[in-house]
């Protein structure tokens, strides 16, 4: 009996010991199960702030790509903006210094744009602000330039009509001034012809050109003269009227040559006279008092040397013309 109720005490034991462990391993799952909500829980959390603060993130870079890539659209239309207003004020004459250092800086500021890790918008858009105050100034200075271009284009359409004319009317006096030019050198050739045949006709004539020998007492010694007999020559001829002759006193010369050409000149009383153009030597000047009466003229050559043998030619000249030849013999 008593070892019946121990066996009863035992399985009695047993029994509240499982029921027991049953108890407590329903209070771990519980406490299990509270903890893993606890952690999903949290989990969740920290999951729901990371997409927030990544959806936060990723809006404030596209917003800074977008305002980044605006920027540079912007810059790039000034850029292009500028080198038109360049080309345009070369065009039209003005200065482009002001516009060509605006354009370096801006390319500076494109260059640090793209370079740069920090973009402030605010920064780039006060200066866009400026660079497009200072594009309105140009369009109002280059609406100026244009005005006065197109003044200055009128002035210099009227100028070009004004030459066109003027040139027109040179090349009418110009022809004109060529066929007076022509006409008056007719006219020139014409009259110096005519002086010329003037001037012949006028001109001295001497004929019957004769040379004698005179001696120291001054007798005459024609026919072949002989040197030693003779102190001088004279010439004599005779000057025929001519109506066309001024009575002036007329300057002769006279030319005398040896039998080998050589002029008999005593520089003492000869010299050189022009004549067609060259210096020709003579050996007696004499003024004649022109009268148109068929007058008689007698010239001398005192003889300085004994004179070699042979024949002699004598010329005479006046008013550039030769009026007269002769010769004589010398035994």
């Amino acid at each position: 009996m008593t070892q019946l109720c121990s066996i009863k005490k035992h399985k009695a034991l047993g029994k509240h010991m499982e029921t027991s462990n049953q108890n407590n391993n329903s209070g771990a799952l519980r406490i299990g199960v509270i903890v893993l909500l606890a952690a999903l829980a949290l989990v969740g959390y920290l999951y729901f702030n990371t997409q927030t603060k990544n959806k936060d993130l990723q809006g404030l870079l596209d917003t800074k790509v977008g305002e980044l890539s605006d920027t540079r659209v912007k810059l790039d239309s000034i850029s292009r903006a500028l080198e038109a207003k360049i080309l345009e004020v070369e065009s039209l004459g003005g200065s482009v210094e002001e516009l060509e250092k605006i354009k370096a800086e801006l390319e500076k500021d494109i260059k640090n744009l793209r370079s740069s890790s920090s973009f402030s918008a605010k920064k780039y858009n006060d200066k866009i602000a400026e660079y497009e105050k200072f594009l309105a100034a140009k369009d109002e200075e280059i609406m100026k330039l244009r005005e006065e271009n197109g003044l200055l284009a009128s002035e210099n359409l009227t100028l070009k009509t004004e030459k066109e004319e003027v040139i027109t009317q040179n090349t009418y006096l110009s022809a004109a001034k060529d066929s007076l030019t022509n006409v008056v050198d007719e006219v020139s050739t014409k009259n110096k012809d005519l002086q010329h045949k003037v001037n012949t006709a006028a001109a001295l004539k001497a004929v019957n050109v004769e040379v004698v020998g005179l001696t120291s007492k001054g007798k005459e010694k024609d026919g072949k003269i002989k040197s030693k007999k003779i102190d001088q020559l004279k010439v004599t001829y005779s000057l025929p009227s001519n109506p066309l002759t001024e009575q002036t006193n007329k300057d002769v010369y006279l030319r005398i040559l040896d039998p080998n050409g050589a002029v008999l000149n005593d520089m003492g009383r000869g010299g050189v006279i022009d004549f067609a153009g060259k210096e020709i030597g003579y050996s007696v000047r004499q003024s004649v008092p022109y009268t148109n009466n068929d007058q008689k003229v007698a010239m001398y050559y005192q003889k300085s040397q004994e004179f070699n043998s042979g024949v002699y030619a004598v010329e005479l000249y006046s008013e550039g013309f030769k009026i007269g030849t002769g010769n004589f013999q010398i035994k």
